[in-house]
């Protein structure tokens, strides 16, 4: 299995592809890929109608996946403002990839039967060990798509992001020969590959874990039967100085994606955002429904914790002795320069702890990550997803 990463920044589209995929066929031999991953940034929006055919035919390859994003990553950068579009050819013997494309209007309901969900994509279970999600948040419902796909497809796994930018700057989503304006887009993947996930959601628990004893909706009224407020209150007053600080303007709830464990720690839970607090009933709400029974904990985040926590996750893979062959990132807007005051962050991270000799790496910046927390796969925000590649035995 080989892969090689190749950015442009030029202005001309015609330029950047001649750049990239010269870039592209020159580390492969010449050798044509099995796949090209493809993302560009909306200056190149006037061709992307027919960028998919563009690429394969500059590749000698059919199957070209990706998506137009507000900011791209490729090669060893990251590129949130200006021109840039990023090929990753990926060279994958005795590996069979299966692109679709689903209107959101035309999908069976979240609860059908899984043939139902099997017949529509055209893929049987064998058939997607691992897949590869792209949406437009204007035109596609993802949180119900997900949950029908993990009924449907309970042992695969699934990562993706949205894409960025909105529909004026061009965006669009590429997949097979194809391009497409709204809907999903993804790519089954089976045979002599396994795509490892990381899930970053850049924050720490405070306090402790509870249990949630009364709820209704997404308003959570007792936890360990005692009232929401009051907790909340006392984590703060038993918080250090710069805790007390980020729960005033970066406070989560985190939901343990397995309620069953006896210990829980930084990445056992699906965070989600503290929307504010019911004075009358002492009642806390949270972006997402909270059921009693539910395992819970506070959760802050800033540049610091987001950073401890990619390289936490880079750390606990690196020492699993595993070496990827090659990656894609699905990284929120609100990180990047943003959160860290500087490009390249969340990339360094991933190349200086797993490939500092080289990998190939492309991605982009997007409206909400897609990946797995615990046995389901969640949408977040304020996210880095990584999905690694790595085959199964020699080629």
């Amino acid at each position: 299995m080989q892969w090689v990463s190749e950015l442009s920044t030029a202005p001309s589209f015609v330029d950047a592809l001649t750049e990239a995929a010269a870039g592209v066929s020159a580390r492969l031999g010449g050798t044509s890929p099995t796949v090209v991953f493809a993302f560009a940034s909306p200056h190149h929006r006037e061709h992307f109608d027919e960028l998919s055919a563009t690429v394969g035919d500059a590749l000698d390859t059919g199957m070209v996946f990706g998506c137009g994003a507000a900011g791209i990553v490729g090669a060893n950068r990251e590129v949130e403002r200006g021109p840039a579009l990023t090929l990753v050819g990926a060279v994958m013997p005795a590996v069979e990839l299966r692109p679709f494309h689903l209107e959101t209007g035309l999908l069976p309901p979240p609860d059908a039967p899984a043939a139902d969900w099997h017949e529509r994509l055209g893929i049987e279970p064998a058939d997607a060990e691992s897949m590869i999600l792209l949406a437009d948040p204007a035109t596609s419902h993802v949180v119900p798509v997900l949950a029908g796909l993990d009924r449907a497809y309970p042992n695969t796994v699934k990562v993706g992001g949205l894409r960025s930018g909105d529909a004026a700057a061009g965006g669009a989503l590429f997949a097979g020969g194809q391009s497409h304006r709204e809907g999903i887009v993804g790519l089954a993947i089976a045979g002599n590959v396994v795509l490892d996930t990381l899930v970053a959601q850049g924050c720490r628990p405070i306090g402790t874990p509870m249990f949630v004893t009364r709820a209704e909706g997404n308003l959570a009224f007792e936890l360990d039967g005692r009232s929401a407020a009051r907790i909340l209150q006392e984590t703060y007053e038993q918080a250090p100085p710069r805790d007390r600080e980020l729960m005033r303007t970066a406070l989560f709830l985190g939901l343990a994606g397995q309620p069953d464990r006896e210990v829980y720690g930084q990445g056992d839970f699906l965070v989600r955002n503290v929307l504010g607090l019911d004075a009358r009933t002492g009642a806390l709400a949270v972006g997402a429904g909270v059921r009693s029974g539910n395992v819970v904990q506070f959760h802050v985040r800033d540049a610091e914790t987001s950073a401890a926590d990619l390289e936490a996750h880079l750390r606990r893979y690196k020492a699993s002795g595993t070496r990827p062959a090659g990656a894609l990132m699905f990284s929120c807007v609100g990180r990047g320069v943003g959160l860290y005051g500087h490009p390249n962050h969340d990339l360094d991270a991933l190349l200086d702890e797993i490939g500092p000799s080289g990998l190939a790496v492309g991605g982009f910046f997007g409206n909400g990550e897609i990946g797995p927390v615990g046995r389901q796969t969640h949408l977040h925000g304020y996210t880095t997803v990584l999905a690694l590649f790595r085959r199964i035995h020699a080629d």
